[in-house]
């Protein structure tokens, strides 16, 4: 009978984690059948531009990705029967996937105020549900002030702070992050101009363009004793403080076709028994532009992994066709990864930034790291069992 109840949707990633698994599963079988290994089939029909949109790439280094990655992974070790490689009980698999996600950047305001005792508050409305905004955000500031993060404070979450997009969707760094970079560029600016005419200042008359500031000191950069700190600076001019609203907006007209892209290597063994599935090791490669955290990147990174091999091989919700309702709809029935599910994960950045994308250089971080983990690991298992799974997750019962 007809059910009240939601209709089915994308799992992690929107949309594009959904896609890759069928995309890439589809790739992976392709190269199987016409003899080719499938990052060379993938590198044979690498793109110039968007073909959907015709707009050139701002950057695509997936090219550098599948290198990268074949080589940190041992690629060239692999024989590509499937089945071929063993240890005892276990079958072995690697497989591959690409990973991609759209760079997407909406309008958002940041307000800056540097004070006359040489500290810095930084306000935006926007959200920290784990990715590490505060810190990413403090760092931002922190490098565009010229100051150390200790004397940076980032405040979020309240609204009544400047307005700024959802935290979700990859587009916190780039559209926040641009928005702050905007607002501590003017201040550091106004300080500089203030500097320059003042008669009592040390830097008095000099080029603007040639003070830099570096731990709260404005400095000629040719000449390192001619310098003063803000504190002096605002002290001196009867100032408690500098202060404007950072703004950030993308162009109304895309003039580039922007993303984020990884290539995703797995391993995996199989119990040619009982069909159990184990993922042994993995490797995520990833062009995501400026990385402003590289650890706060790794964490996300692995993060997604795990989300992956959640999606791959043990997350399912059940549904009871004759009431609607989710048979499954607790932590003791709906399987999640634990710690013995998690084996080594790595991931790489390659080092860049997309000044097309915003100003800070980023991409995007959050969903690319999810996108290709599942595809890659079934890819695994078809090279572990010659069995093709098109279902996820992948069961014992799909194996045996």
């Amino acid at each position: 009978m007809p059910l009240d109840v939601n209709a089915p949707i994308w799992m992690r990633g929107p949309g594009h984690a959904t896609s890759a698994f069928a995309i890439e599963s589809a790739m992976d079988e392709l190269a199987h059948e016409i003899g080719v290994d499938p990052i060379e089939l993938r590198q044979r029909n690498e793109p110039d531009n968007d073909q959907s949109t015709g707009l050139p790439f701002s950057t695509r280094r997936l090219r550098e990705c599948y290198t990268v990655g074949a080589r940190e992974f041992g690629w060239n070790r692999r024989n590509p029967a499937p089945g071929a490689t063993r240890d005892g009980d276990w079958l072995i698999g690697t497989g591959m996937a690409t990973a991609v996600y759209d760079t997407v950047r909406l309008a958002a305001r940041a307000h800056v105020r540097l004070d006359a005792n040489g500290t810095a508050l930084v306000q935006s409305a926007t959200s920290d549900m784990g990715p590490g905004t505060y810190t990413s955000m403090t760092q931002v500031a922190a490098d565009a002030l010229g100051l150390t993060m200790s004397t940076v404070e980032f405040q979020l979450g309240d609204s009544i702070m400047p307005p700024t997009p959802p935290h979700g969707g990859s587009m916190t760094m780039a559209s926040v992050g641009s928005a702050v970079q905007d607002g501590c560029d003017k201040v550091r600016q106004q300080a500089i101009a203030m500097a320059v005419n003042d008669v009592r200042s040390p830097l008095h008359g000099v080029n603007p363009d040639d003070i830099i500031v570096r731990r709260g000191r404005l400095e000629l950069s040719n000449d390192p004793t001619r310098a003063e700190t803000y504190q002096q600076l605002l002290v001196r001019n009867n100032r408690s403080h500098l202060e404007v609203i950072g703004t950030y907006a993308p162009p109304e007209e895309a003039r580039w076709s922007m993303s984020a892209y990884g290539a995703v290597f797995a391993e995996v063994a199989v119990d040619r028994n009982l069909g159990l599935v184990r993922v042994r090791r993995m490797l995520g490669v990833y062009d995501a532009g400026r990385i402003i955290s590289p650890k706060l990147a790794d964490s996300q990174a692995l993060g997604g992994m795990v989300g992956g091999i959640g999606t791959a091989l043990l997350e399912h919700t059940v549904t009871d066709h004759r009431d609607g309702r989710i048979a499954n709809a607790n932590l003791a029935d709906y399987l999640v990864p634990v710690n013995a599910d998690v084996p080594g994960l790595q991931a790489i950045y390659l080092d860049g930034e997309d000044r097309e994308a915003d100003p800070i250089g980023v991409k995007g971080l959050g969903e690319v790291v999810m996108v290709g983990v599942a595809p890659a690991i079934a890819n695994a298992v078809f090279h572990a069992t010659g069995r093709r799974i098109r279902e996820l997750p992948i069961t014992a019962e799909a194996l045996l």
